[in-house]
């Protein structure tokens, strides 16, 4: 059995590093030529643009990787199937779960990797390649940064603080904005509970503003609602804002119960939480599903029609996945159903199909 589990693991690592390396490079082939007037309009140097993929590699490998070991399964139990070495090994009294278990482990080493990954690799290497391409591509000042799970900004009048940026509704809560004279004295304080783009100006509510004068006690004014005019725009603050997918499983947890504690809507970050988790285990999803349609068309005939079929479930997943994540943010499904859903739909079909393979 030890031969056979290394001749099935070397095989399927084959298979799979060959896929990988394919999905890879199509997916840096359409970013680029995506983003080649991007670089061009700005006489980015050679060096830059390969400094920018390579730090996408990270994220690139996680959102590719999935699939492909779903194909990697599926090519290299066709080519045992095809070669009558599935019908080999059970004729020499080995199970079929027995012939899928290398594999399965490999997926499940590899699940494991592809969350270490988006952990601690991804986040970083994001913010990397978003820092090449805005500061060293496209020479902008880096104005803000999000420290603390909090949003700083260094405005035309100002330093800018905030809780919360929602980049869905354009809006930000915990808002306090400290105005600097020439002298970076502070003249006056704006805080507000909220405020939301309106008409191309800001609109703040509940709004308490601080004027500080030399040797004078600060005067206080309170209104229920304020147009503020700040120079800067939602796309300013969404620059610096990080999003779900740049935020790895822990921090984004982090994440979540400050703003929770703090007494702020957390429906959309608690789906994206639940979601890391539940995209975890894909993989092992994937290849149960995997290992079921070369065995299966020993009996039914049309391998390729069962690989394309394979390949036509795996994809669906994320169409699904994707849906029902979005009802959890929107707040139509709760979070942690809305996360688990495609797992829990694509688990009960993979169950059926190896179930249907012994029978």
């Amino acid at each position: 059995m030890m031969l056979l589990d290394r001749y099935l693991i070397r095989e399927f690592t084959r298979w799979f590093g060959l896929i990988l390396s394919v999905f890879v490079l199509l997916y840096l082939l359409v970013d680029f030529f995506g983003r080649l007037r991007m670089f061009l309009s700005n006489n980015a140097l050679p060096s830059q643009m390969v400094a920018y993929f390579l730090y996408n590699l990270p994220m690139i490998v996680s959102l590719t990787l999935p699939a492909a070991i779903l194909v990697a399964t599926l090519l290299t139990l066709g080519a045992l199937s095809r070669n009558s070495e599935i019908i080999a090994m059970k004729a020499c009294g080995v199970s079929l779960y027995r012939i899928f278990l290398p594999i399965i482990l490999c997926a499940g080493l590899l699940s494991t990797f592809n969350f270490l990954n988006g952990e601690f690799l991804v986040p970083e290497a994001n913010q990397r390649a978003e820092h090449i391409k805005r500061v060293e591509i496209q020479k902008k000042e880096p104005r803000g940064t999000f420290k603390r799970n909090e949003l700083w900004y260094r405005g035309e009048k100002g330093i800018y603080n905030f809780k919360v940026f929602d980049v869905e509704t354009l809006t930000l809560h915990g808002i306090t904005i400290n105005y600097l004279d020439a002298r970076f004295h502070l003249t006056h304080r704006v805080d507000a509970e909220w405020a939301e783009w309106k008409e191309g100006r800001w609109q703040f509510h509940n709004v308490m503003i601080a004027r500080f004068a030399d040797g004078e006690f600060p005067q206080l004014t309170w209104a229920e609602h304020q147009a503020v005019d700040l120079p800067e725009s939602p796309l300013d603050f969404q620059v610096v804002q990080k999003d779900a997918d740049q935020m790895g499983y822990f921090e984004l947890g982090a994440y979540v119960r400050k703003l929770r504690a703090e007494g702020y809507d957390v429906t959309r970050y608690t789906a994206d939480l639940h979601g890391k988790l539940a995209f975890s285990f894909v993989s092992l999803i994937l290849v149960l599903i995997g290992v079921s349609f070369p065995v299966i068309s020993e009996r039914g005939g049309g391998a390729a029609r069962s690989i394309a079929a394979g390949i036509v479930l795996g994809f669906s997943y994320w169409l699904l996945h994707a849906f029902a994540l979005s009802l959890g943010r929107s707040g139509t499904l709760p979070p942690l159903l809305s996360a688990w859903t495609a797992n829990l739909v694509f688990f009960v079909l993979a169950a059926f199909l190896v179930r249907r393979v012994q029978t």
